[in-house]
């Protein structure tokens, strides 16, 4: 889904501000919790963990229950933090009983893993032990996620932070979308990335199986499907169902989306003769983009195809839920085809949509025949679709659209919905622009029309991601999406933010995450595995191009063009971006010794990449390629060196600056970043300049 849409937040942000929050965040310089909790008390005191530390589950839990192996996980993620060597690496074992037991966690019921369920929990930690209590097993392991990121150094040795905590979620749909259909992902990828929304107690994957660019699913029915159009990478049956039960396990519900009746190349790849447009040959397609070839809605065979193949995959999702897409669909092909045209006259069906409402509707009777409830893109949305349906807000200005227009029409009209508008992590926007949205409008709604405001979802369309990066696209940044899906409103502080996100993707690489693992190997590579200190400056103040502007038109990349390069290592939140701007406001504002002498320090550093770099490329071609941006790079922090040392920035230096911030890359290089400082840069040569 190339989807070109700007973020506007006015009709989702949030009021910001930087004083203490009522729900305890006054206490956020203490821990770093996220998602932050409803409710939270720290103590004085924690618990030390010791080689003596167990649990006790209370209840009839065998070895194959769900929080039973989430306690188990528990334990070798806490030992492989601290580095403790327990004597019982499992619960409830012979030795150990609820009085001798470290952590005892209590709930009432197994759940079973579907929309609305408790997941509430309270959690106590004290000197005397640690206690969990649950309504749910869910519950429960929300609990266990919380405690693992309470782990901190006290006196010299490892303990849960004291807390006394009592929290819930205040959306039911908490979701991130992983397209793997640009690009196909392993399912070691897929699950590592569901432990990852466990911690941070994200509940819905929405696993978007179908595109142009492949489809992705074993059928034994329509085996031609996966043959002719996969490319050979696509899922198993049993590797489906592997994977549902390990999202199962962690308590994440898994929705299936294939993508009809637009974004359906690959479908028309293994049977063409279900396209609008007569005689047409298809193809998988390698460009991204939105393309034409569409199923033909006045075609009966269409349905007695889909229903066929919706009977098979339906069978391997339990959730209530199935995603037709339903989005992106200009009808061009419709409007070329006379047949087409021809029945849309008898049927008095007025434009494309709808002649697209026609045909959601028998496919929502068709998935209604095995259980399940259809929801779509926006576009779905119609004055005769059914009210069960389930409508995903995308669109924004770019489309035409005001922010979340969808949305609250949907609600008003007695749908409900879900929000993406805001989320879409692949268009490399700062972690700030996702987390001043909001899945609850800033509009009047009546109770009940806010009721049918479910939550949202964070979106990963992967033209632009592999295997191998598309943890550094989706983390960290999701998982202060997510504290917006869980936490109170009030839960707004940006600079609270920042800092607890740093320590969450610490927790995120200890459970398996690779956005920072995979980074360093990026530099490597490049560098042709010589030293990568210079490139690792110039990526911390480097970020990618946003909103698609790095693959504009959707050709300068294939699906199977190298991800490798210098664009791929930076990330949406430069490493040195937070410092070098509050660096340069206080010498603004004040003008202090200590500021200027760490901003000198900075642009010294900066300054010497381009020296650095020379000294390696040689040897290493795509360091080459970096090399015009290093020197553009080391040229702006060498002036404004100059002018904050001498105190003044002259006319003739200040004019060379703008002419280096205003400088484009040459687009022949493709190295598709700009400097994440030039703002700052801007600021502190025109105040020297006075």
């Amino acid at each position: 889904m190339f989807k070109k849409l700007v973020i506007t937040v006015l009709f989702f942000s949030l009021i910001l501000n930087s004083e203490a929050q009522e729900n305890g965040m006054q206490e956020d310089k203490q821990i770093s919790l996220m998602p932050w909790p409803e409710k939270v008390e720290v103590k004085a005191s924690g618990f030390k963990i010791g080689n003596d530390f167990s649990i006790y589950i209370h209840g009839d839990v065998s070895e194959t229950s769900r929080i039973y192996k989430a306690a188990v996980r528990f334990i070798r993620n806490a030992t492989d933090k601290t580095g403790v060597f327990v004597a019982e690496g499992f619960p409830n074992t012979d030795n150990i009983t609820s009085e001798s037991a470290s952590l005892n966690i209590h709930f009432d019921q197994e759940a079973k893993v579907e929309q609305g369920i408790d997941e509430s929990y309270k959690l106590s930690v004290g000197s005397d032990g640690i206690e969990i209590h649950a309504v749910t097993d869910i519950g429960a392991m929300h609990g266990l996620s919380s405690l693992l990121q309470l782990i901190e150094v006290q006196g010299g040795h490892y303990e849960f932070k004291g807390v006394e905590i009592q929290d819930s979620p205040r959306f039911v749909w908490r979701g991130l979308m992983m397209d793997v259909s640009r690009h196909f992902m392993p399912v070691e990828v897929v699950k590592r990335n569901l432990d990852a929304m466990a911690l941070v107690k994200l509940n819905v994957f929405h696993w978007h199986l179908s595109d142009d660019q492949g489809f992705r699913i074993e059928t034994k029915t329509l085996p031609e499907l996966y043959e002719k159009a996969s490319d050979g990478l696509y899922y198993t049956q049993e590797e489906i169902r592997d994977i549902v039960r390990y999202a199962d396990d962690r308590g994440i519900r898994v929705i299936p989306e294939l993508d009809v009746p637009g974004h359906g190349t690959a479908f028309l790849t293994a049977f063409p003769e279900f396209g609008s447009k007569e005689g047409m040959t298809y193809s998988v397609e390698r460009n991204s983009g939105i393309f034409d070839p569409t199923l033909d809605p006045t075609n009966e065979k269409v349905y007695e195809f889909l229903d066929i193949l919706f009977k098979e995959v339906t069978a391997l999702f339990p959730d209530v839920y199935f995603h037709i897409g339903g989005d992106e669909n200009a009808g061009r092909h419709w409007d070329e085809n006379p047949k087409i045209q021809q029945f849309m006259k008898e049927n008095n069906l007025k434009d494309n949509h709808e002649l697209q409402t026609y045909f959601n509707i028998k496919l929502q009777k068709i998935l209604e025949k095995y259980g399940k409830s259809l929801m779509g893109w926006e576009e779905i949305m119609t004055e005769n679709m059914p009210k069960t349906a389930l409508i995903h807000s995308w669109r924004g200005v770019n489309e035409g659209m005001q922010p979340g227009e969808s949305l609250v029409k949907a609600v008003k009209n007695g749908y409900q919905t879900i929000l993406s508008n805001g989320y879409y992590i692949d268009l490399m926007l700062s972690v700030e622009e996702h987390y001043v949205v909001d899945p609850m409008p800033a509009v009047e709604l009546t109770k009940e029309q806010s009721d049918r405001i479910l939550g949202g979802e964070a979106t990963m369309w992967a033209e632009l991601v592999t295997p191998l990066t598309v943890d550094s696209r989706i983390w960290p940044r999701t998982a202060a999406i997510a504290e917006r899906f869980w936490s109170p409103q009030e839960v707004r502080d940006l600079e609270s933010m920042h800092n607890r996100l740093e320590v969450v993707n610490q927790y995120l690489e200890l459970i398996g995450i690779r956005n920072q693992q995979v980074q360093a190997y990026l530099l490597r590579n490049i560098s042709n595995y010589q030293d990568t200190h210079a490139l690792r400056q110039l990526v911390n103040i480097s970020e990618p191009f946003e909103i698609y502007s790095r693959n504009d038109g959707g050709t300068q990349y294939q699906t199977y063009s190298p991800f490798t390069l210098f664009a791929d290592a930076c990330t949406a939140d430069a490493k040195d971006k937070r410092r070098f701007n509050k660096l340069v406001t206080k010498y603004i504002e004040i003008q202090d010794a200590a500021s200027k002498e760490k901003l000198v320090s900075m642009l010294e550093r900066y300054a010497s990449i381009e020296g650095s770099l020379e000294s390696i490329a040689s040897d290493a071609p795509l360091v080459g390629r970096v090399l015009p941006y290093a020197k553009r790079v080391s040229n702006i922090a060498t002036l404004t060196g100059k002018g904050l040392e001498e105190g003044m920035l002259s006319a003739s230096d200040l004019e060379g600056l703008k002419t280096l911030l205003g400088q484009k890359e040459d687009p022949a290089i493709n190295l598709d970043v700009e400097l994440a400082l030039s703002e700052d840069f801007q600021r502190l040569a025109e105040f020297l300049a006075k």
